[in-house]
């Protein structure tokens, strides 16, 4: 049975919860439920802390789990990436107040604050910087600063607005971009067919996600301008319609362009243009 590792809370739960239930997993009713069997899939998930997820997979006791790579990396377990979820995505940046600093290089002898001490660590010494500490705090790490006990905090920035609400500015360039990732056991069998499966469905979902199924009628001679506009994956299905000289299109076709391509297809003389959400798939 394979064994996976979910967070239990957070943003990265609910997504996560979300995406394994559209690739056909059974998930908890309940967030008091710690442990999850489902037997139809022989697949038994574990509801853990999100930032002891890469801990518990890279000792092996777990075959796989969903987490964040900003938790990965901060852990330093012995774990591996090997799939982008594409949900809460996040970017790590410096900062502090204006005139502290202006590049990483500034930092050095400096306190940093942060919930990732990890992170921040390796970007350092990845950078040739020394900082003067280190400390590690768990949320709220911009009171640190008011408090006296950084000069400096790493921390996720998503629209800049909290940080210039708090009279903060971000610092050189972004630490690292995170996202919610599907992880493994280092050096772990590449060919485990219930690994690749799961790893299957969730790319399935995605494609569902952006793509939506587009059907509409062309005359037989605009057919080829029609197809050209929507190629699908592979290769759009063209069927004759009972009225002489027309045809069914249909395609997959990207979901962000589906209005920009119904306009092009009437400029070419389609009709019955429909799109249909896409539920589940294989490509």
């Amino acid at each position: 049975m394979l064994r996976i590792a979910l967070p239990n809370k957070g943003s990265l739960s609910g997504p996560a919860g979300a995406m394994l239930h559209e690739a056909g997993y059974r998930q908890r009713s309940d967030t008091k439920e710690l442990v999850v069997v489902d037997e139809q899939n022989d697949v038994e998930f574990f509801y853990l802390r999100p930032r002891d997820i890469a801990v518990y997979v890279g000792s092996g006791q777990l075959d796989i789990g969903i987490t964040g790579r900003d938790l990965l990396l901060d852990s330093a377990a012995a774990a591996e990436e090997v799939l982008q979820l594409g949900f809460a995505r996040s970017t790590f940046h410096f900062a502090g107040t204006p005139g502290t600093a202006e590049s990483v290089h500034d930092l050095a002898g400096m306190t940093i604050a942060t919930s990732y001490p990890g992170v921040v660590a390796k970007h350092l010494a990845d950078q040739g910087v020394h900082a003067g500490n280190i400390v590690r705090l768990d949320g709220a790490v911009e009171t640190s600063l008011r408090l006296g006990v950084a000069q400096v905090i790493a921390d996720v920035v998503e629209t800049g607005t909290t940080l210039a609400h708090l009279g903060l500015v971000v610092i050189g360039e972004p630490l690292m971009e995170s996202e919610a990732i599907v992880i493994r056991p280092a050096g772990a069998d590449t060919t485990n067919e219930a690994v690749q499966r799961f790893l299957r469905r969730l790319q399935s979902v995605q494609v569902a996600r952006s793509y939506v199924m587009m059907d509409y009628d062309i005359r037989m001679e605009d057919v080829e301008a029609a197809v050209a506009l929507t190629p699908g994956l592979e290769s759009p299905t063209v069927s004759p319609l009972h009225k002489q000289g027309w045809a069914a299109v249909r395609a997959m076709v990207p979901a962000d362009q589906a209005q920009h391509i119904m306009d092009k297809l009437e400029t070419v003389g389609a009709r019955a243009i429909l799109t249909a959400r896409i539920h589940a798939c294989r490509v």
